[in-house]
């Protein structure tokens, strides 16, 4: 484990480093529009959440105590930063930090997708002493035992993102399920004589896959939309490419009306293979997530709408100092999901969820 210290005493703590590195580049660049950074929210010049966190959600995470008596360690164990939301996370927490808890020491470590991998870097970080671990699991599941051992070390622990199956001090993030019934009713109102649909769904066991696929079923109940195929592609755009591909030899002209996908970029493989096939005007592409480069598309005509689930990087660093202060904090702190499409793309414009 290879560790970088800045000037300010916060650390970034990469596994395995030169493959870490690598597959944060590769976060960084697997789309053509998506940067390591978010274009409005990154950091900002006031100690606040973003605009995504709502009037109660504010409310949830409103520090008492002085900023600069923040004075703790805060683990950073995320499931990967191969992907934008996770390589933007894992670069703006620590910057977050910096700028408004100069006393509060930052270890972040990048779980390379694998369960097995993320839950020895939590045991590295109980052993270090941390006072407060922030975690987005690769696996609800397969996490809850490394979390159990963080807890009963004496160890605050903020599920973000992702929830964890086990008791945690707080799961801050937007409702997934929510973000899945709002696309799902998104489809249902643009196909209003129902509609065949496919479905690129994200890694199989995360909280996120299970809880948007089950709230775009919960909105098409009732409906004539019908799901005719699923298939998982992992929330990677070059599998979504490869996955609506093997979709479009099934399925001929006329037969998939639309696609629904768990995140944006394995919507941009999607738009990419149906480009490809020359069927961009028969298939509309929906999805989850809100990237910058995905309201270029919807504003190009491109992309039928994204939901936005927006990054939780001030409210997980908030709430990170609440604890550390010894500030009660609520069970679940949820953020906004709002339906980005053609009618109010300009609104997020220059602001985009991540």
């Amino acid at each position: 484990m290879h560790a970088l210290r800045n000037n300010r005493g916060s650390r970034l703590v990469l596994a395995a480093a030169i493959g870490s590195i690598a597959l944060m580049t590769a976060g960084c660049t697997s789309s053509g529009s998506a940067e390591s950074t978010s274009e409005n929210e990154a950091v900002g010049d006031e100690l606040a959440p973003s605009i995504y966190c709502g009037e109660e959600c504010q409310e949830q995470l409103a520090l008492e105590a002085d900023p600069a008596s923040i004075d703790c360690s805060v683990g950073v164990s995320w499931s990967s930063a191969s992907f934008p939301y996770g390589a933007k996370s894992t670069q703006q927490i620590p910057e977050f930090a910096e700028a408004f808890f100069p006393g509060m020491d930052i270890t972040v470590s990048d779980g390379q997708g694998d369960s097995t991998v993320q839950s020895g870097q939590v045991d590295d970080m109980i052993a270090q002493g941390i006072d407060v671990l922030i975690i987005s699991p690769q696996d609800a599941a397969a996490l809850a035992g490394a979390v159990d051992r963080a807890t009963a070390a004496g160890i605050q622990v903020i599920a973000a993102d992702r929830a964890v199956d086990t008791e945690m001090s707080t799961y801050i993030g937007s409702d997934n399920v929510e973000a899945g019934i709002v696309s799902g009713e998104a489809i249902v109102a643009d196909f209003p004589d129902g509609a065949s649909v496919v479905e690129l769904a994200g890694s199989l066991g995360a909280s996120p896959t299970i809880d948007r696929g089950d709230g775009f079923r919960q909105a098409l109940e009732g409906s004539n939309v019908e799901i005719i195929a699923t298939q998982t592609a992992n929330y990677d755009r070059a599998e979504g490419l490869q996955v609506m591909e093997d979709f479009l030899q099934r399925y001929g002209s006329g037969e998939i009306d639309a696609v629904f996908t768990h995140n944006d970029q394995m919507s941009f493989g999607a738009i990419q293979a149906i480009k490809e096939a020359g069927r961009e005007g028969e298939i509309k592409v929906y999805g989850i997530d809100g990237e910058s480069g995905a309201l270029d598309l919807v504003q190009a005509g491109e992309y039928a709408a994204t939901v936005g689930y927006p990054l939780v990087v001030k409210e997980s660093v908030i709430a990170a100092a609440k604890l550390c202060a010894g500030e009660p904090i609520d069970e679940r702190i949820v953020l906004d999901s709002t339906l980005i499409n053609a009618d109010n793309v300009e609104e997020y414009t220059g602001r985009a969820p991540q």
